[in-house]
């Protein structure tokens, strides 16, 4: 039986243009500059899953993420949500109404001159889900509820709340519009680790009570470990390994992969060699020719240098990496 996707991307890429006023470039005999915040990205996310992208900060997943819910409009390549390209799918109230997104800083995304039941209920109001006000408070005490908190806090404001509370209400919020694609943005990085538990265990129960589909965007490994049924692994831009999730942690083919897996903390390892991650990320804006992780690749060779990898398929993983078309991966 086929997937049903939800989902999918087709060598999407973003671009953003970050030069110099034009009379400084031109005094100053300056081409323009682009930065490559995604390049040719393909994934799919199916129905009821978990699509986690991770990778180093400034390869381009937050990027990916307002592409997903069409925050940015892609430079190249398709998105599409239910079959729609997601530049139809957001001029479609119904179908804007089924995707939402929760944002990474639950201090900034909340508007702290609101109260909680208004910031809640806005979604509500916007698609008009509601009409009449005892309505909508009805459903703003059963939201808030639902992620844990009490329908009175619907009263109090923003600043009221700790970090954890505030993450909470965005979740309440973002649910308010009864989605079923959710695009999770580093939802618990500016959380403490025992708040963090909470928030993912209360984002895996609501998934299984609601049949929500998520794309989570995390930096933390052992978050993606507990959320992912798929996981992208991505760097400067490029999905370089994806795969079910838990054949890429017992598994991992690419270089970047093994490097980012190495750095997890895990007293069973004692003892075991690692290889950490040399180097810094390479500039999106000058990136280098090949492949672009061949300067901190350890096992990188000239071709490496010059020939961009093709995604090949290894079973039910895809990788981009000459080292793995060649076999070079377990030396």
């Amino acid at each position: 039986m086929a997937e049903d996707i939800v989902l999918l991307a087709d060598q999407v890429s973003r671009y953003f243009d970050v030069s110099r006023p034009w009379l400084q470039r031109t005094l100053a005999r300056e081409p323009k500059q682009v930065l490559r915040a995604v390049d040719g990205v393909s994934f799919r996310v199916a129905r009821g899953s978990t699509l986690s992208l991770v990778g180093e900060s400034g390869c381009g997943k937050s990027t990916v993420a307002r592409l997903a819910v069409g925050l940015y409009t892609p430079s190249g390549g398709e998105i599409r949500f239910e079959g729609e390209a997601i530049s139809a799918a957001r001029a479609q109230p119904d179908l804007r109404r089924r995707m939402n997104m929760i944002f990474q800083d639950p201090y900034a995304s909340l508007n702290p001159r609101w109260r909680v039941r208004d910031i809640v209920a806005e979604p509500i109001r916007a698609f008009k889900l509601l009409s009449s006000t005892a309505d909508i408070n009805a459903r703003v005490g059963a939201l808030l509820t639902q992620v844990g908190l009490a329908a009175a806090d619907g009263e109090k404001f923003p600043h009221e709340f700790s970090g954890g509370q505030r993450q909470r209400i965005s979740i309440a919020r973002a649910l308010s519009s009864e989605p079923e694609f959710l695009v999770c943005d580093e939802p618990t990085s500016a959380l403490d680790v025992s708040v963090q538990a909470q928030i993912l265990n209360l984002m895996k129960d609501l998934q299984q009570r609601l049949g929500l589909t998520y794309l989570f965007i995390s930096h933390n490994l052992s978050v993606v470990r507990h959320m992912s049924d798929r996981l992208g692994v991505m760097y400067l831009g490029r999905i370089v390994e994806i795969g079910p999730a838990a054949e890429i942690f017992a598994n991992p083919r690419h270089p970047y992969t093994k490097l980012l897996l190495d750095a997890i903390p895990d007293l069973d390892m004692v003892g075991r060699s690692r290889t950490p991650v040399g180097g810094e990320v390479p500039s999106p804006i000058n990136p280098p020719p090949g492949c672009p992780f061949h300067p901190r690749c350890p096992l990188a060779n000239a071709r490496c240098k010059t020939e961009k990898p093709q995604v090949l398929h290894l079973g039910t993983v895809e990788i981009a990496c000459h080292a793995a078309e060649e076999g070079r991966t377990t030396a």
